[in-house]
């Protein structure tokens, strides 16, 4: 069920368990209702878990997938220190 220290988060063997029941055949309604889970949940838990056998996003994407984002992450810290030398040099070149 969900996590006492984060009520919003359930555990990966809840997430498998509601993939499980969906996959044996139990409507995803019904199994939303018994489990007080909102309308998209049992959807969002079954495509990835049965794509690749994980709950978790980064364990589901493809080796060029995760190229991209740390291409995406790199590209961002490297915009973020040229503005913070933009902003030193007048301040440098001042002295």
């Amino acid at each position: 069920m969900a996590d006492p220290k984060h009520p919003g988060h359930f555990t990966d063997d809840f997430k498998r368990q509601i993939v499980s029941l969906c996959n044996a055949g139990k409507p995803p309604s019904e199994t939303m209702r018994e489990h007080d889970l909102g309308s998209t949940t049992p959807r969002r838990r079954i495509d990835p878990i049965d794509a690749a056998g994980s709950p978790h996003a980064a364990d589901n994407r493809t080796p060029e997938q995760n190229r991209i984002i740390e291409s995406e992450r790199e590209n961002k810290r490297l915009r973020m220190e040229a503005g913070v030398l933009k902003q030193a040099a007048p301040i440098s070149a001042r002295r």
